[in-house]
């Protein structure tokens, strides 16, 4: 994985007035993200910005766990809400939009936000422990294992953990789409 390591977290204790310049950092204008879609390297980075920007967005807004819960990361609903969350401010506040944008992202973050409390409290994340979002099974379907709640010990250290896994799985079916062996990455006949 390419420089991914918890020196790439940025630190809770550090002043965020650094993320306010994102838009500088940008080679080409904000764009949806189908995480479905990404490749390993895409995915380490979205992660990170996505990761960086709902620090800010929590700090800044002082939102509690039950809108926005220590392990979102985990939950595809939170991932797909927060990331359209973060393309909608991009775009409110680019240098080149008008000047009632923001207005219109507070009014939409408002709505946002009584959805991640919905999807919270339906998914039972807390601020000290986790569960997966339990799926409703249909008539006819098995049911999976049923997942408990875990612990949350270090919030940044599970977020470490969850890219390096998601990034690892997305290189294991690029190498295999491509005819690569993941243990060895030769080129397979």
């Amino acid at each position: 994985m390419s420089g991914f390591d918890e020196a790439n977290i940025p630190d809770p204790d550090e002043p965020e007035a650094e993320y306010l310049d994102a838009n500088d950092l940008y080679l080409e204008p904000p764009h949806p993200i189908n995480w479905e879609l990404l490749t390993a390297d895409e995915a380490e980075t979205e992660w990170l910005e996505l990761n960086g920007w709902v620090n800010w967005l929590r700090r800044t807004y002082g939102l509690t766990a039950s809108i926005l819960p220590p392990l979102w990361h985990r939950h595809p609903e939170l991932v797909w809400e927060l990331s359209a969350l973060h393309l909608h401010w991009l775009g409110a506040y680019d240098p080149e939009q008008n000047g009632s944008a923001p207005l219109g992202w507070h009014r939409d973050f408002a709505d946002a936000r009584e959805r991640l409390r919905e999807w919270v409290a339906a998914s039972g994340t807390k601020l000290d422990r986790d569960r997966p979002t339990r799926p409703t099974y249909w008539p006819g379907e098995e049911p999976g294992p049923e997942a408990g709640e875990t612990l949350i010990e270090n919030r940044d250290q599970d977020f470490v953990d969850f890219v390096v896994a998601d990034v690892k799985r997305r290189r294991a079916a690029e190498d295999a789409a491509a005819g690569v062996d993941p243990e060895t990455g030769e080129v397979l006949g």
